[in-house]
């Protein structure tokens, strides 16, 4: 119990919040829902054969089949209204493909497990090195193509299962009914239903491992040398409002010759017209009435 507590406490169980860590949980679910309803599946069907002679009548023949739905080897006696009974077999042998679905099915579940142990428990050995990121991304690429090589298996041999299971295409193989005078059909059809939901699921995994395929390579850092950061931004300088304002004052160092319509060194009159008609400029060499 020791071992439980420490164990739970050292889990980082917030992966479970994470689309790492949840979606690995519906691999895991779905996985099972696709080898359940696969590998456990068991049908059958059920036709009658009226004969002329009544005694030799067979109203109620039972076919049964199951996985891994090897119908070549399922056998059923029908009568022949002629004489004694007649052995016929199904035709077909869809147990590859069958199998194949529900071997990927196990094996994405088991590992399916087997990652969320690490990353609950190993989070710290997982990301050492950056190994354990990359074998997970390679992995679930693995399993994706396998999913989708399965699913499309099984689904055309389920259609296959459906053809070959087709009460109107077994009578065809039993004679008396091919007699004038005697009368065959259908009693009871195979209920498919949980082999249409197996593909269903298959197709399902498909989409979740796929979809899992991006959060996986994000742990693997190989999208780092490919994210650009945007460049500090620059401050830029208010300026003044209007040039030559008071306060603004233009440093003798830069670009030009210095301003001469500055404060300090700029154009100035004092005084105006004199009386005696001068026009009087300071810092002025000579005034316009000695000139004139």
């Amino acid at each position: 119990m020791e071992v439980a507590n420490q164990l739970v406490a050292t889990g980082e169980f917030r992966v479970f919040k994470v689309p790492l860590g949840f979606i690995k949980v519906l691999q895991w679910v779905f996985s099972i829902f696709a080898f359940a309803t696969c590998g456990s599946y068991s049908g059958e069907f059920r036709l009658s054969v009226d004969c002329k002679n009544k005694t030799e009548s067979d109203l109620n023949i039972e076919v049964e089949f199951d996985y891994p739905f090897r119908l070549h080897q399922v056998y059923f006696d029908a009568p022949t209204c002629r004489g004694p009974e007649e052995r016929l077999f199904l035709v077909g042998d869809y147990s590859s493909s069958a199998q194949f679905f529900v071997t990927i099915a196990v094996f994405a579940f088991l590992y399916s497990l087997a990652a969320l142990v690490t990353y609950v428990f190993f989070q710290a050995k997982y990301r050492e090195n950056n190994k354990g990121p990359i074998i997970d991304f390679v992995v679930t690429a693995v399993f994706a193509f396998l999913w989708l090589v399965s699913s499309s298996a099984w689904a055309k041999g389920l259609s296959d299962v459906k053809t070959a299971t087709d009460p109107e295409r077994v009578m065809t193989l039993i004679k008396a009914c091919k007699i004038e005078g005697n009368k065959c059909s259908e009693k009871h059809g195979p209920v498919m239903s949980g082999l249409n939901t197996s593909v269903v699921f298959g197709f399902l995994n498909l989409v979740l491992w796929v979809g899992n395929l991006w959060f996986v390579f994000k742990e693997t850092g190989w999208t780092a040398p490919f994210m650009r950061h945007p460049p500090p931004s620059q401050e830029k300088q208010p300026a003044p409002e209007s040039f030559g304002a008071p306060g603004y004052v233009q440093e003798p160092q830069g670009y030009g010759q210095p301003d001469p319509y500055s404060q300090q060194e700029g154009y100035s009159q004092q005084g105006g017209y004199n009386q005696g008609g001068e026009y009087n400029q300071q810092g002025a060499p000579t005034s316009f009435a000695n000139q004139m």
